[in-house]
C-alpha cells in the first residue's frame, strides 16, 4: 500500500486557481493533475474559508492558532511570576514577626 501523497501549497493554489478563473471543472483539472475530484473541492473550500492562509503546511498554524498559543505561553509566564510574588510576601511578611 503506497504511503499519503503529500503536494505543495503551489501545487494546492494553483490547481484551485484552474478551477476558479481557468474556466475548467473540478472533474476535468482533478483528472488532469491526478487527485480525486473530493481533494480538489476540499482545496477549494479551504481558499474560499482562509484566504491566503490556506494550506499553512507542517508544523504552521494560522494566524488565529498562532496568536491563541502566543497568549497561552505568556499567561503561564505570569501565572508562575504571580506564585513567586506571592511566595516572596509570605516569606517577607514571615520575617517582619
Amino acid at each position: 500500500m503506497a504511503g499519503r501523497r503529500k503536494f505543495s501549497r503551489e501545487f494546492k493554489v494553483e490547481a484551485v486557481q484552474m478551477v476558479r478563473e481557468g474556466g475548467f471543472g473540478v472533474l476535468e483539472v482533478a483528472k488532469d493533475l491526478g487527485i480525486r475530484p473530493d481533494v480538489l473541492r476540499r482545496w477549494k473550500r479551504q481558499v474560499e474559508t482562509a484566504g491566503l492562509g490556506a494550506f499553512p503546511g507542517s508544523g504552521r498554524l494560522e494566524p488565529e492558532d498562532e496568536e491563541m498559543r502566543r497568549l497561552r505561553r505568556e499567561l503561564q509566564r505570569v501565572r508562575e511570576e504571580r506564585d513567586i510574588l506571592k511566595k516572596a510576601l509570605a516569606i517577607f511578611s514571615e520575617r517582619q514577626r
